[in-house]
């Protein structure tokens, strides 16, 4: 049994564009919420301006008793900084502009496309790295994707822990 790396640090708060999506399976209720959010920072806004992007994009997953995601995720993009004071408003009713409390994290890396599967596999081993000393949420973690998807390679997906 390999020993996972992960680390603990502190996560930036501020001002984040929030989408709910439910009853479909992680993978294409993330693909939707991303989108839309992708969508919002482009210029699909009330001042339709593009706010470039900024990394990461956190899929909020919600475990079931096995570990299993439940159909329902909430996906989040930090609003770029010099926007944070006013972000435009959201064209897509469903984008929610949500204030967020700067979190300290359990953080685990991987490579590749990541997945599901890949995620729930990696929580796993996150889940006995820290073994029963740690406190944690329990009841949602995030999946992160730090790279566009037409990035092929040295692709960075973290998933955490709510301290």
């Amino acid at each position: 049994q390999e020993q996972l790396s992960y680390e603990e640090r502190e996560c930036e708060g501020g001002r984040f564009a929030a989408v709910e999506v439910e009853g479909k399976p992680f993978d294409e209720a993330s693909k939707e919420g991303v989108l839309k959010l992708l969508k919002y920072v482009g210029g699909s806004n009330d001042k339709g301006v593009g706010m470039g992007m900024t990394a990461p994009v956190s899929i909020t997953a919600f475990p079931a008793e096995d570990g299993s995601l439940q159909q329902k995720v909430k996906v989040y993009l930090r609003i770029p900084n010099q926007f944070q004071a006013s972000p435009p408003c959201p064209s897509d009713e469903s984008i929610k502009i949500e204030e967020r409390q700067a979190l300290t994290i359990y953080s685990t890396q991987f490579g590749g496309y990541a997945k599901e599967v890949d995620y729930v596999n990696y929580a796993a081993k996150l889940k006995s790295a820290l073994g029963s000393e740690a406190t944690y949420r329990k009841d949602f973690y995030f999946c992160n994707g730090y790279d566009p998807p037409m990035k092929p390679y040295g692709r960075r997906n973290e998933v955490w822990f709510v301290k």
